[in-house]
């Protein structure tokens, strides 16, 4: 899946899809959120992650999912 909202650097968090301009996983919000979390808990949690980037990676999540 091609985003401007993740990166992917192997020298970087050993390669682990992050949140672009961060070191926070991509996966933690899927964790949160599947711990019954809510997006505002994981953004207060995590700040350098936009609630705009967040739910950009959502959707594309969505697309990805519903295309496949």
């Amino acid at each position: 899946m091609n985003s401007i909202h993740i990166t992917q650097n192997p020298l970087r968090m050993s390669g682990t899809p992050c949140f672009v301009g961060t070191r926070v996983p991509v996966k933690s919000l899927f964790d949160y959120l599947e711990a019954g979390d809510s997006l505002e808990t994981f953004l207060e949690q995590f700040p350098t992650v936009s609630r705009s980037t967040a739910v950009a990676v959502l959707e594309e999540s969505q697309q990805a999912l519903l295309a496949a």
